[in-house]
């Protein structure tokens, strides 16, 4: 762990569940930083703003800013501002997270056909007509652009459906494959390596999905470290394709491995 330079760390099943601090986690991320490490929380939570996250996450006692976060809708507003310049955007997402797409020129206008249809988190704006209203536009040539592809998350009621499971239905009925911009996107990781000033070989990714944050991230280079909290199913990490470089039980382990 020598050359290790950074801790980039998921928020939602990390530190957190349904936003209430995991044990430990508070005291943990503030070791981290007192030893000196630069911080990310890189997240594809996409129904709060950076500002709302850091609020909430401050008031629970983690030392954290609204700088010190990266989210999927920040890096798909840069994405679409790169790739899709001036074009006009349909939302679908739970949640208010405008704030981070101010630079986006969302429409609303339903008799508007839209040049990107973009898909965030899943919530209970995802019904019938809401899914059949992006359909519609994907068959009219709109382009796919999905924020993640998470198909669950885990709350303080259990694992609750996530967008990717409406996303893979879309893909499939339009003939279309979506551009996914946060994790594990490798323009995600880039994102966060360059906001911190790091090599790849100098950070590493602690994450509770196995593939979209930690084999992910393995494979963009960093240091890859899964963490038994959150969304962490033991059938799931025998099952998938690869095996992280650490496995903690918990986020409050990483100061004794960093050490």
């Amino acid at each position: 762990m020598d050359a290790v330079r950074a801790v980039l760390i998921d928020i939602d099943g990390v530190l957190t569940v349904s936003w209430r601090p995991l044990p430990g986690t508070v005291d943990a991320l503030g070791e981290i930083r007192e030893s000196g490490y630069a911080v990310a929380l890189v997240t594809n939570t996409t129904s709060r703003t950076r500002a709302s996250i850091a609020e909430t996450l401050s008031a629970a006692g983690f030392p954290v800013a609204a700088e010190d976060i990266l989210t999927a809708p920040a890096v798909t507003a840069a994405y679409l501002a790169e790739h899709r310049p001036g074009a006009r955007c349909s939302l679908l997402t739970s949640g208010d997270i405008r704030e981070d797409l101010a630079d986006v020129c969302l429409v609303d206008d339903e008799d508007t056909v839209p040049d990107v249809v973009v898909l965030g988190g899943a919530g209970p704006e995802f019904d019938y007509a809401a899914l059949n209203r992006a359909f519609g536009h994907l068959q009219q040539g709109a382009r796919l652009v999905a924020m993640h592809r998470n198909l669950y998350w885990r709350t303080d009621r259990g694992l609750q459906l996530d967008s990717g499971a409406f996303l893979l239905g879309l893909e499939k009925a339009a003939h279309t494959e979506a551009e996914v911009t946060g994790k594990p996107s490798p323009a995600f990781f880039e994102a966060a390596l360059t906001r911190l000033g790091v090599a790849a070989d100098q950070a590493l990714m602690v994450g509770d999905d196995i593939e979209s944050d930690v084999l992910a991230a393995q494979r963009a280079g960093l240091t890859g470290v899964l963490v038994k909290t959150g969304k962490y199913l033991p059938q799931t990490h025998r099952d998938v394709g690869g095996e992280p470089h650490h496995v903690l039980d918990s986020f409050a382990d990483l100061p004794a491995l960093l050490r």
